[in-house]
């Protein structure tokens, strides 16, 4: 357990995290729980929801943070599913103290190919239900009060045939930004993360061996990140360490958004790596 998380700075905080029945936002609630916050776990699937808020109440219990955990159903395409969800937590825990949303979905069609099922689909999901969230939670929230949007590194640059997913995540910053005009009077801040490459089963999925491999090498840091990373800047971002950030968008893809020129920087990285292995002490054993 690192000294961030020993500090317990959500301790007696209540957070909301949508569509946290896996990946990114299963790791966001477990960040928000070993900091001792008490967190509504949310998603379509009962079981795999029931499922991670008794484990991370066990992690609270185990770990003496003083976290708790709760599921509540809620499919995010439906406004009277969101009312719903957000007065259970505040019945549930007496208030709201962070909103993350990051329930989303992907299509993968270019505009002139995309349907109005996939326009809904996604606006529904990605967009409208994040602005419906906020509404309503913002209801709850007394001063001190944060909601943190997870967008997408597509918010910045993007890629054929993702629409209309891109364009919602470059909608997701804007909707921050307005957000946090709004709502700052009201001492509630606003900000987005924007994660890259990230190591989630759809990820997985999409990355054989040597193709991962070859998108590794292509960050600076040499990896792609993982759900942990995204959570830490979450919690970051909703914690009193950041009390004077609003309508911010925050990258989190490693600097792979920094390189211009990828085999330029392949093959710098690789004489950099090479030159460090030289450079590097022989171990030998007396």
């Amino acid at each position: 357990m690192s000294d961030t998380r020993a500090s317990r700075r959500f301790a007696g905080r209540t957070a909301l995290v949508t569509g946290s029945t896996r990946g990114i936002g299963a790791a966001v609630a477990r960040r928000f729980v070993e900091e001792g916050a008490n967190v509504v776990v949310t998603g379509r699937s009962v079981d795999e929801g029931e499922a991670v808020a008794s484990d991370l109440t066990a992690r609270a219990t185990s770990m003496g943070t003083g976290g708790d955990a709760h599921f509540v159903r809620a499919d995010m395409r439906d406004p009277d599913d969101i009312d719903a969800l957000v007065r259970a937590t505040a019945d549930v825990y007496g208030g709201i103290d962070v909103l993350v949303n990051n329930a989303g979905v992907q299509t993968e069609t270019t505009a002139a190919a995309a349907t109005m099922d996939d326009w809904e689909f996604v606006l529904e999901t990605d967009f409208r239900s994040f602005w419906l969230c906020a509404k309503h939670a913002a209801e709850y929230m007394s001063e001190g009060g944060a909601i943190v949007n997870m967008s997408s590194n597509h918010a910045f640059s993007t890629m054929p045939s993702l629409f209309p997913y891109n364009a919602v995540k470059a909608g997701i910053n804007g909707m921050t930004r307005a957000m946090a005009l709004e709502l700052g009077p009201h001492g509630i801040r606003v900000n987005t993360v924007n994660p890259g490459w990230v190591e989630v089963e759809r990820t997985r999925d999409e990355l054989p061996a040597d193709e991962r491999q070859r998108v590794e090498r292509l960050h600076p840091l040499g990896r792609i990140g993982t759900p942990d990373d995204v959570a830490g800047t979450v919690a970051f971002l909703a914690s009193d360490d950041a009390a004077f950030i609003t309508g911010a968008s925050l990258l989190v893809d490693g600097g792979r958004s920094a390189v211009m020129q990828d085999h330029t920087f392949v093959e710098y990285a690789d004489g950099i790596r090479t030159d460090d292995e030289r450079e590097r002490p022989t171990q030998r054993a007396d």
